[in-house]
């Protein structure tokens, strides 16, 4: 197996979709499913197989997938893929094997039917379904709910339908054709989604009659319920109404935007284009600059609707290619914008992931950055970032990366103890002050290249620090971001001064990787450190509970919530007594509302975040 595959299937998704094989040659070889991509997709790779699979194994040398939100998703997406590619190992569905449909015939008096064709006869089609068996069991509860004719040719007197109370006996007796229509709607409600307030009703008759000890109606009903469930389960990969459309949507993460395009054809999908690149600008204006693009070699091959993400601008294509365009705001055709966003998701975390495992271009990425600053090859990194909420607690935190790879057993957590309030500059120059202090009294490595999280002001208080009080000359860069919070630039010099780097090259996605790892520490160590400054005022406002019994209840419950939910009883296990086991509970459970009140306080936390 080639490294570009070992590193594939190191990061392929949980999630259940379809995976395409192919061949040296780009050729798609294999269409499968899996409830798991992760598990079914590395299972080519591992053990042992019988000849036919070890043979497709043997020819694997690169796999794309498709991620869908369920395993009927994924069971109709295959038939699809598979009839539009017929690849050579799947054995072939027929061309005849379809799913089928729940059909209300367009006639003088409607009645129901199980299909497995679709066509422009004016019927109403619900479906495809992947269970034929659930279709069947719904269409007789629809049939026993709702008292449609059931004959296909009307016989000339009533049959049992009738005496049962399940046909209106159109052979014999006047329906007026109001009643038929009122029929046909709620049945449409019902399979358009109103199955839900159905199931509701069953589900009270089933209580009533396991109330009335009635118990095989009780489990008809039941049966019933579970039934509609089965069948209703949704998926979005086949339309009925045969339209050819476009499905685009799109994701961005650190810098860079990726656009999937669904194409469904006859109703069904069947391919899927996918576009990465680094982008610039406004990410709705660059995405629709892409589509307009996209679609203007293709004016003579348009579908006939073209669906968008909510925060794209479906009006301006609609005017100018003379289709539908439209973004969808709920139902199904929602949800496979939504299904290709995630896929879009998806596929630049796999780009990311394989970047930071290409180990060659990550070490050539650490010497270019230091070719850029002019300062040999960077091989140890110290990055730093300060993190305080309003002042509060303030934190800060230093990551190391070694040959651009991330060195865990060298981070390093600090408390700042000098400064008050949020000053952002005067932590900066503590935390810098008390790191190298410490090496040099230790004699440790120093780095080759500081990055600091922040602007200009930032990198002069470190330098400022290292330069004017330690002696030291180690090169400081910093990361500034825009107002999206994104990596912007890089600073470097004296005064620090912008560095041109591509955002597209391994160079930027490097600096990108560090700054995002030292603000997640950073952020991860003032949440515990903010929650234990919170837990700890909280019990040391309680008369009776010192410092010992505080790191007493701490070991035992964990949190104030389990501390508060507790009773009584449960302090007596830490030799704690029941009148102040009481006091206790009485004044963590009155700060219950406070808590609530003080929700904005993590809202601030989320958005530092």
């Amino acid at each position: 197996m080639n490294s570009s595959l070992k590193d594939k299937l190191a990061v392929l998704p949980e999630k259940p979709g379809c995976y395409l094989m192919k061949n040296k040659d780009g050729d798609i070889i294999y269409v499968g499913k899996a409830k798991v991509l992760k598990n079914r997709v590395r299972s080519y790779f591992v053990g042992s197989h019988d000849g036919k699979t070890q043979l497709l194994v043997s020819e694997i040398a690169d796999f794309e997938y498709i991620v869908v939100s369920s395993g009927i998703e994924a069971l109709i997406l295959e038939c699809n893929l598979i009839k539009q590619h017929n690849p050579r190992y799947n054995v072939m569905l027929k061309d005849d094997k379809t799913y089928p449909y729940i059909k209300v015939t367009n006639e003088k008096h409607p009645r129901l039917e199980i299909t497995r064709k679709v066509v422009k006869d004016k019927a109403r089609y619900f479906g495809p379904y992947a269970n034929a068996g659930a279709a069947s069991e719904v269409k007789k509860l629809l049939d026993r709910l709702y008292p449609l004719r059931k004959c296909k040719t009307l016989p000339k007197q009533v049959c049992l339908y009738y005496h049962l109370g399940q046909c209106l006996a159109p052979c014999v007796h006047e329906v007026p054709a109001e009643e038929n229509q009122r029929l046909v709607e709620e049945i449409c409600r019902f399979l358009d989604g109103g199955h839900e307030a159905v199931k509701q009703e069953l589900t009270e008759k089933m209580l009533q009659a396991a109330e009335n000890m009635e118990f095989e109606r009780a489990k008809e009903l039941r049966d019933q319920i579970r039934s509609i469930e089965a069948v209703m389960e949704k998926q979005k990969v086949t339309f009925t109404d045969t339209v050819d459309r476009d499905i685009i949507g799109f994701a961005v993460d650190k810098g860079w935007m990726c656009i999937q395009i669904f194409y469904m054809r006859q109703g069904k999908m069947i391919e899927r284009e996918t576009t990465s690149f680094p982008y610039y600008g406004d990410e709705t204006e660059d995405f629709m600059s892409y589509v307009t693009q996209f679609y203007y070699d293709k004016q003579n091959a348009l579908p006939k609707e073209i669906l968008l993400p909510e925060r794209s601008e479906p009006e301006l294509l609609a005017g100018w290619l003379g289709v539908k365009v439209y973004a969808p705001k709920r139902g199904k055709k929602r949800e496979l914008v939504q299904m290709a966003s995630e896929n879009a998701r998806i596929a630049l975390q796999e780009k990311f992931a394989l970047m930071s495992k290409d180990d060659a271009r990550t070490i050539q990425a650490v010497h270019n950055l230091g070719h850029i600053l002019g300062i040999g090859t960077p091989h140890r990194i110290e990055a730093f970032d300060n993190s305080n909420i309003q002042g509060t607690t303030p934190v800060s935190a230093m990551v190391v990366f070694t040959d651009g790879r991330p060195d865990k057993k060298e981070y390093r957590k600090f408390k700042i103890k000098s400064v008050e309030g949020p000053d952002d500059y005067g932590a900066m120059r503590e935390v810098i002050r008390r790191r190298y202090t410490r090496l040099l009294k230790e004699s440790q490595p120093l780095p080759d290249l500081i990055v600091i999280d922040g602007g200009k002001g930032q990198i002069s208080a470190a330098m400022d620090v290292l330069e004017n009080e330690l002696g030291l000359y180690i090169p400081v860069c910093g990361l500034a971001k825009d107002e999206k919070h994104r990596t912007a630039q890089l600073l470097y010099g004296d005064p620090p001064e912008p560095v041109e780097l591509r955002r597209d090259s391994y160079e930027f996605y490097l600096l990108q990787r560090i700054q995002d790892e030292v603000h997640r520490f950073a952020i991860t160590f003032h949440r515990q450190a903010r929650s234990k400054t919170m837990l700890s005022s909280r019990l040391d406002e309680i008369p009776g509970v010192g410092e010992k019994r505080r790191k007493l209840l701490f070991q035992h419950f964990g949190s104030l919530k389990k501390m508060r939910e507790a009773t009584v009883e449960d302090f007596r296990q830490i030799g704690i007594g029941d009148k102040l086991a009481r006091e206790i509970l009485r004044h963590l459970r009155q700060q219950a509302d406070g808590d609530a009140n003080g929700a904005s306080g993590e809202t601030d936390k989320k958005a530092d975040a």
